[in-house]
């Protein structure tokens, strides 16, 4: 197995969209990841905070159909700790991956004894702005 992460994505409205949830599936279906879990979690406008599976919503149903069984490794506790994240009136998705693209890479670390310690998520715009100075030092010769 390659390594895994746990995203936590929210939108600003108390559903997923059928357009969110198909770009989840183009995700799984390419072949990059391999989705173990997710989880929906609701903030409604007045406060309270629900939880439930992608096949729950009406309206996903078609989008998720045809998907692997994920397991069940997103629970309550996971799904309290995001709607705290949350303003009331938004929504999150929870997704357990696995970055199927680097299971080769990691089967080598482990038949060296070795293992991978750590990760960490850095932002795009942190990215960004690392390129764009790196860019303006180049072009001033430094």
């Amino acid at each position: 197995m390659g390594p895994a992460e746990l995203l936590v994505l929210t939108f600003p409205q108390e559903t997923i969209t059928a357009p969110a949830a198909a770009a989840l599936v183009k995700l799984r279906t390419a072949g990059d990841i391999r989705v173990i879990d997710s989880l929906v979690v609701t903030r409604h406008a007045d406060g309270e905070a629900t939880y439930g599976e992608l096949a729950d919503f009406e309206h996903l149903k078609g989008v998720v159909a045809g998907g692997r069984h994920e397991l069940p490794l997103i629970g309550p506790e996971d799904a309290q700790e995001a709607a705290e994240l949350l303003e009331p009136g938004t929504v999150a998705l929870l997704v357990l991956i696995e970055h199927v693209w680097a299971q080769e890479a990691a089967e080598a670390l482990r038949a060296v004894g070795g293992r991978i310690a750590s990760g960490v998520r850095i932002p795009p715009e942190n990215i960004e702005e690392a390129v764009r100075v790196a860019r303006a030092r180049v072009a001033a010769g430094e």
